[in-house]
């Protein structure tokens, strides 16, 4: 029998889409910093690296692009 304390995969992997999408949205903003109050992140494979590295995922988890 499960936890109650347990989500499920699928739960795991819409937060974690939420999360690339908000650092998405702040990268297209130029609101995006590298680290607390580093510079402003110019680069999208920066801040794709950032929002996979936030959402806890890894490339490799993400799948190819359709």
């Amino acid at each position: 029998m499960a936890s109650l304390h347990q989500s499920s995969p699928n739960m795991k992997k819409a937060k974690a889409a939420k999360k690339v999408a908000k650092v998405m949205r702040e990268f297209k903003g130029g609101t995006l910093h590298s680290g607390k109050k580093g510079p402003v992140v110019k680069s999208k494979k920066q801040a794709i690296a950032i929002a996979l590295s936030e959402a806890k995922m890894s490339k490799k988890k993400m799948g190819k692009k359709k």
